[in-house]
Order: C-alpha cells, then sequence, then structure tokens
C-alpha cells in the first residue's frame, strides 16, 4: 500500500491527535494543526481515500475520523518515530545504579517503571529457569531455624533463597542434605529436580533428622524457580481510558491479566494479529487491545520479556522507545560485569 506524502502526513496526524484527544478527528481540526495549507475539500477527500484504504474509520457519532486497527498496525509499521530523550535515559540508568538488585527486584522495579511513565497496564515476565539443568547447591547457616541456599545453574545464574524451617535444624543436617543434593541433583533439568527429589526421599529420611522439613523447603524453592518470574502493574490505569468504560469487559480483562495461564490463552487465541517492530519488539492487536512486547536478555541465553497492554489509541512512539531504553538498561544491570556485582 502507497501512500502519497500528503496522505502520510494527515494520516500520522489524525491517529497523533486521536491519541491524545480519544476524539474523532474531523477536516477543520486538520487544518488547524497541519504544518502546511491545504482546504478543508481536500482533507476530506484525503481522508476519504484513507477510509476506503482501511486505515481509518468513520464513527457513528460524528463526521470524523479514527484509526483503524490496520491503520494503527500501518502507522507502527511505517510512520512511527521512536526516541527517548537523554535526560529520561539517564534517570532509568540511574534508578538502577543506586544499588545491586536482583533479578526479582528488576523485573518488578522495570514493570512499576513502565505502567507509571505509560498510564497503561505493564508485565514484566524475567527468565525461565525451566530450560537449564542443577549445577550446585549450597547450605549456609544463618541459625538453627534459617539458612540461605545458593542455587547454581548450568547457564551460571545464581539464585538465593532464605529458608525460614519453623523448628530448629541441625547444622549437620543442613550439610548431609547439600551433599546429598549435590550428588544425587547435579545435572538435573530444573524443570525435573522435583521429580527427582521424590526419588531421593528416602535417602534423605535415612540420613538427616529433619528431613520433612528441609525436603518441603527445596520443594518450594525449586517450584518458584522453576516458573517465569512474573510481575504486573498498573492495572487500575485500564479505568482511565474510555474504551474500557464497558465495567463487564473491564473485570474480564482484569481476571485475565491476574491469571498466567488465561493470559496465555488470550494473547495465543486464532484470529490476533501481530508484526514485528524492528529486531526485538512486536505489536499484538487483540480486539480493542494492543499488546506491546520487547524482549531483554539475562546474561547468556535467557530471555525475559517486558509488556505494556491498552487500548489500540495509545502513543506506541513513547511506549516503544520506553520500552526498548528500559530493556538496554536491564541487559546494562546484568551484563557481565554488572551480574556480577548483582550476585
Amino acid at each position: 500500500m502507497e501512500l502519497t506524502q500528503r496522505q502520510k502526513a494527515i494520516f500520522k496526524t489524525v491517529v497523533e491527535e486521536f491519541t491524545r484527544c480519544a476524539e474523532p478527528i474531523g477536516s477543520k481540526t486538520l487544518m488547524q494543526i497541519l504544518d502546511f495549507q491545504v482546504s478543508s475539500a481536500t482533507i476530506r477527500n484525503e481522508m476519504a481515500a484513507l477510509e476506503k484504504m482501511g486505515l481509518l474509520e468513520k464513527t457513528h457519532t460524528s463526521s470524523g475520523r479514527i484509526p483503524s486497527q490496520k491503520g494503527y498496525r500501518y502507522y507502527v509499521a511505517n510512520l512511527m518515530v521512536t526516541d527517548m530523550d537523554l535526560p529520561t535515559k539517564h534517570s532509568l540508568q540511574q534508578v538502577f545504579s543506586e544499588r545491586h538488585f536482583s533479578l526479582d527486584e528488576v523485573v518488578q522495579k522495570s514493570c512499576d517503571i513502565l505502567s507509571d511513565m505509560t498510564n497503561l497496564t505493564s508485565i514484566v515476565l524475567g527468565p525461565s529457569g525451566a530450560q537449564q539443568t542443577l549445577q550446585n547447591v549450597q547450605l549456609i547457616p544463618i541459625n538453627t531455624r534459617s539458612a540461605v541456599a545458593i542455587i547454581v545453574t548450568s547457564t551460571g545464574h545464581i539464585e538465593n533463597k532464605i529458608f525460614q524451617f519453623g523448628e530448629d535444624v541441625p547444622v549437620r543436617d543442613l550439610k548431609t542434605c547439600c551433599d546429598l543434593m549435590n550428588e544425587q541433583l547435579a545435572g538435573t533439568p530444573i524443570s525435573e529436580v522435583i521429580h527427582k527429589m521424590d526419588e531421593i526421599r528416602p535417602l534423605m529420611t535415612a540420613k538427616i533428622v529433619r528431613s520433612e522439613v528441609l525436603f518441603e523447603a527445596f520443594v518450594t524453592a525449586f517450584m518458584k524457580f522453576a516458573t517465569e518470574k512474573v510481575a504486573v502493574s498498573g492495572r487500575s490505569n485500564m479505568l482511565y481510558h474510555p474504551e474500557f468504560s464497558d465495567i463487564s469487559k473491564l473485570k474480564q480483562l482484569m481476571k485475565i491479566l491476574e491469571n498466567g495461564d488465561l493470559f496465555q490463552k488470550w494473547t495465543d487465541q486464532e484470529g490476533n494479529v501481530a508484526i514485528h517492530i524492528g529486531s526485538r519488539n512486536e505489536l499484538l492487536q487483540i480486539g480493542d487491545v494492543s499488546v506491546l512486547s520487547t524482549r531483554f536478555h539475562y546474561k547468556n541465553d535467557e530471555e525475559g520479556q517486558l509488556m505494556v497492554i491498552g487500548p489500540n489509541r495509545m502513543q506506541y512512539s513513547k511506549v516503544v522507545a520506553l520500552m526498548d531504553t528500559m530493556s538496554d538498561v536491564i541487559e546494562e544491570v546484568f551484563s557481565d560485569e554488572g551480574g556480577n556485582k548483582n550476585e
């Protein structure tokens, strides 16, 4: 589809003005804000042509037009300009340089920043440990009822877990448990560790006095480790967009955002339209909802994902620029040097 330069300018202005005000855009409005002179009749003719191409839609309540789903996709793929100003970029870098953050903290903080700066709902998926294998486990006692477990995987990923036992556990039990797991579980895929622990449970019972306490603690830790780290922020931001004024629709969307399985089914359903933006961004349209996603890498080959969810009428250029910058900042935090500091 080839647009003239004038059509591109008119269409781009309609998208960006409608994004700002959520009101259909008419020819008189465009005459006032276009940076070149053109008659109202010419604008109406061009808007009619854009409507025939499927890029604009005419509402029932106004003579103005609004972008269609296809129009938003064309805008994102061909007209959108993304550029993050240096002060904002430096501010984001400063947030994560204040102290050493764990992966869980980075995931949650990134999510909060995205929702605050976009006034939309954000989801951040941290890398999953499911595809890694267990390399080594260390148990360091804090006192008789708590210890720090350091779990090291085949990719060099390190998870620190604090265990509260609820009853006294002798130091010798911690050492025996640690030796037993390293002997029996080293090289086991993280997703299979819990099953393998069931197999070595009799050995733990025979060798360790407080075996049940330690067994339950490690099962809980590995269950969490083998699943994706998920953070959701800004659910209430949906309330401020006229597209979600239908309470039943809003409740359904909230329910989906709160359930990982429902969210996966929702984004995977047939009929959704997705387009790639550059090398790591994607726009997924589901009815009148858009999901923008950007991938980031956490050490080696581990991958996480930033997502912003809102109406099709969102400031795509601002959101994509912010997500790109956030991905860069996260990767900088967990670069070789940063990763060593953060462990």
